[in-house]
């Protein structure tokens, strides 16, 4: 978990951080063609593991930014979790009263939604789950079923890109619930976000103002508790920073892992990586995603 002393850190950075990220449009928008050796890099990762890499990548402390088809469209896939959380933390929760509140479902809803590693337990079933059990369910567990519910209580996928547009972010859209949203086809405008658009939303709720400091510290501690990305972001971060992500899988081999990284003096550091492949069939690349995060540190460091 986050140290006293990088929370403290993290909170200070709070009124700079969407200010720093402003200034980040321009290297964002590189193209793969621009001369750069993080660049050349990623191309040729793409090459080898037969593949498109989105990344992004902004060091606040220092400045430095990298992205690499940071403006292209990828699916989304997962990652929306993390916004539909926040969504239901800001617009639903005002007293802890619809965090408290209990869901009830069914096994039949569960296997809908493609499955969930904390709804479909026998024991969850019967009781049904507090909004903060499903939220904690989505972010941590990336648990299906739980997002539809939350999506459900937001009103549908679209009150996802409505509180994105709030926020700033006028790219990145849900259009599908799961499971239907992984299609991930290429040329697909639905269900996509890019990786510099992803990366400041990321940013705006968690070293940012969009949420308040209670709903920021819990979303927060979520993202730290993820336990599905030790084989993305984790992996090809340095191990002595502290990663706090979101992972997103489906169709055409694609992998993403968006988060927010914090070096050991307390620096935050946005990271999005967004990778698809063009057979339908093909498996998530997790060690794409892994050396495409190590990239992206050493050229921000």
């Amino acid at each position: 978990m986050l140290g006293t002393t990088t929370t403290r850190r993290t909170l200070l950075t709070t009124a700079t951080a969407t200010a720093a990220l402003a200034l980040t449009a321009g290297p964002a928008s590189a193209t793969p063609r621009t001369r750069n050796p993080a660049h050349t890099r990623l191309r040729e990762l793409e090459e080898q593991h037969g593949a498109r890499v989105g990344a992004f990548a902004h060091n606040l402390g220092t400045k430095a930014t990298v992205g690499y088809r940071a403006s292209e469209l990828f699916p989304m896939c997962s990652v929306f979790k993390t916004l539909a959380v926040a969504a239901v933390l800001r617009d639903l929760d005002h007293h802890g009263e619809t965090l408290a509140k209990r869901i009830h479902y069914t096994a039949e809803f569960v296997e809908a939604a493609g499955g969930g590693a904390v709804t479909v337990k026998p024991e969850n079933i019967a009781s049904g789950l507090t909004v903060e059990q499903l939220s904690d369910a989505a972010i941590r567990f990336s648990d299906n079923a739980a997002a539809n519910l939350l999506l459900r209580e937001l009103g549908g996928p679209t009150a996802v890109t409505r509180f994105c547009r709030s926020l700033g972010d006028r790219t990145t859209r849900l259009d599908r619930w799961e499971p239907e949203l992984n299609s991930a086809e290429p040329g697909r405008s639905e269900d996509t976000t890019t990786p510099g658009a992803i990366a400041r939303t990321y940013a705006r709720l968690v070293l940012g103002n969009a949420l308040n400091d209670e709903d920021r510290t819990r979303l927060t501690a979520w993202l730290l508790g993820n336990t599905t990305g030790g084989e993305r972001l984790r992996k090809g971060l340095p191990q002595d920073w502290t990663v706090g992500d979101k992972t997103g899988t489906g169709q055409y081999g694609t992998a993403n892992d968006v988060g927010i990284a914090w070096t050991p003096d307390g620096t935050p550091v946005v990271v999005a990586v967004l990778t698809t492949k063009p057979d339908p069939a093909a498996g998530a690349d997790n060690p794409l995603v892994a050396k495409t995060a190590t990239v992206l540190a050493e050229a921000v460091s």
